[in-house]
């Protein structure tokens, strides 16, 4: 009786590495998963955003986080100043900008057609 259960004993151990293998799979799926989804969409966008806040140039017309539009003034290394249409200055963060307008592009059009 205690070698059968002895010999049943051996036998899971050496399945143990093939198990263990099978139960670490899908957890390696669902990480690669996750990179592939989330992680390295992210990773693209931060660098586009650092890519355009370096070739920001003074006359830019720029629209920040808070929808703020305005025309680059003045340029810092982590300071941005906008002018604005009422002709008011404001110095913001430069990781602030969202968007870059720039001279050549027409602006965004309002959603609600006149009729």
């Amino acid at each position: 009786m205690f070698q059968a259960a002895g010999a049943g004993a051996a036998g899971a151990a050496g399945g143990g590495a093939t198990a263990l293998i099978m139960n670490l799979l899908p957890m390696v799926g669902i990480i690669a998963i996750f990179y592939f989804l989330l992680i390295r969409p992210q990773n693209k966008r931060q660098k586009a955003h650092r890519e355009m806040l370096a070739a920001l140039k003074k006359g830019d017309t720029v629209i920040t986080s808070g929808g703020i539009i305005g025309r680059v003034f003045k340029l810092t290394d982590d300071e941005v100043v906008l002018d604005t249409l009422e002709g008011g200055k404001l110095r913001i963060v430069r990781a602030m900008v969202m968007d870059v307008k720039t001279k050549g592009e027409p602006a965004p059009a309002n959603d609600a057609k006149e009729g």
